[in-house]
């Protein structure tokens, strides 16, 4: 219960930032529509794969759970700087619960990013399935990802710094080593290798599989995203430990 009352406060702060909030679903929206144009605008056969809708749509909604990152950073950070984790370090919550109730209202959020994704991208072609349902909650391992890394770095750094850390380099690194814009084989060595062992490319490939129905491909894939996710979210809860202690 003190969990949910907890997680319930945080809902109410991020949904006050109203355009935070549009822009984390309206800039991924705009990326699907004017990659999917140009994927148009080529003759048939020469453009590349990946601006394909079938698979732009599903790694249009990965790229999009990124700044997640930046809002769950933001979040905690500022909840830092004005001295409210301060008077939260004396109530009976353990640092797993802490982390849980920035996590919780995450998800819901994340949900809808990607279920509006798909929407748009059934005007733009995509055949409706309910595949696509599967695809939504393919996204939930990286999601958790993508929140864990945003608390870790909210734990220790400053509104301004993950501003830097989680709104530019974190959401350039899950874009160009995702798979999304080019096939990260044709470049190869060492940049084919790191999208290898990073999450998000495996991501990418298991909502791609769900969005097709190839419910055997999904696992391979994503089995790599949970083992980061339970991963990052015990570092999210160590650093949040340790800074509970020091204060």
């Amino acid at each position: 219960m003190r969990t949910i009352t907890f997680a319930s406060r945080n809902t109410k702060e991020i949904t006050r930032d109203n355009l935070t909030l549009i822009f984390g679903i309206v800039f991924p929206l705009i990326l699907l529509l004017l990659l999917s144009a140009i994927n148009k605008a080529i003759p048939r056969g020469y453009g590349p794969t990946n601006f394909q809708i079938q698979y732009l749509a599903p790694g249009i909604t990965v790229f999009g759970l990124s700044f997640l990152s930046l809002f769950s950073s933001m979040l905690i950070a500022k909840d830092r700087t004005t001295g409210f984790v301060l008077r939260l370090f004396t109530s009976p919550l353990r640092p797993s619960e802490f982390i849980l109730g920035y996590t919780m209202p995450m998800i819901p959020i994340a949900l809808t990013q990607s279920t509006v994704c798909y929407l748009c991208a059934l005007f733009l072609g995509l055949p409706f399935s309910a595949n696509l349902l599967a695809a939504v909650a393919v996204n939930i391992p990286i999601t958790i990802v993508f929140i864990a890394l945003g608390l870790m770095f909210g734990s220790v750094l400053s509104e301004k710094a993950v501003g830097g850390i989680c709104g530019a380099l974190l959401t350039n690194l899950s874009a160009w080593f995702s798979n999304i814009w080019f096939d990260t084989s044709m470049v190869g060595g060492a940049f084919e290798t790191v999208s290898n062992i990073l999450p998000f490319s495996h991501a990418v490939k298991a909502a791609q599989a769900a969005a097709a129905g190839d419910f055997g491909a999904i696992f391979p894939e994503l089995w790599w995203v949970v083992a980061y996710a339970v991963v990052l979210t015990a570092a999210a809860v160590a650093v949040f430990a340790v800074k509970l202690k020091k204060n």
